[in-house]
């Protein structure tokens, strides 16, 4: 359904390699699209003759049952998201599909099934790890990057490179 070719597919293990990448592309004057884990109807995740950061390999998912704070990466799914979730006794508000990809529906607002008993993904948002223009990585929250922390949750985009999220669990009950 999208007509793009980008040039040069880059796939990032984790945030050096996104580093590595926007700085090679800042120096050669390339445009750069995102690609996070999930699908991309509308075209965003790809460039014609640019480059492509993949993010799909970042799945890295740490959960904090406890303070039911989960840190995960933007190449998971929500379905890989929910499957760990679920064994802390967790849920996060997510898409409703779980082949949604979590960079995007995250910095897209986060509509899904749950949204009217808890809320949008965006809600839930404390923080976001993320690598800029300029290289550099940068952990934006309502402490840290205040105004970048609110740009991010769902102001439109290209505000850097997102390598990782950190979201409240919303406790399961039966």
């Amino acid at each position: 359904m999208i007509d793009k070719y980008p040039a040069l597919i880059v796939r990032c293990i984790d945030a050096t390699d996104v580093i590595a990448a926007v700085t090679f592309a800042r120096e050669q004057g390339m445009a750069v699209a995102v690609r996070s884990g999930g699908h991309s109807l509308s075209g965003h995740s790809t460039t014609d003759g640019g480059m492509l950061i993949d993010l799909s390999p970042m799945k890295a998912i740490n959960i904090d049952r406890i303070r039911r704070i989960a840190r995960i990466e933007p190449g998971l799914t929500w379905g890989e998201v929910a499957r760990a979730a679920h064994a802390y006794g967790l849920t996060l508000t997510s898409g409703d599909m779980a082949s949604v990809g979590v960079g995007g529906l995250m910095l897209g607002g986060g509509i899904g099934w749950m949204v009217r008993k808890h809320g949008l993904a965006i809600d839930h948002l404390r923080a976001v790890e993320l690598v800029t223009a300029e290289g550099e990585i940068l952990r934006a929250s309502e402490c840290a990057h205040a105004e970048l922390f609110w740009g991010l949750r769902g102001g439109g985009g290209n505000f850097g490179v997102a390598t990782a999220f950190e979201s409240f669990g919303v406790r399961v009950t039966s």
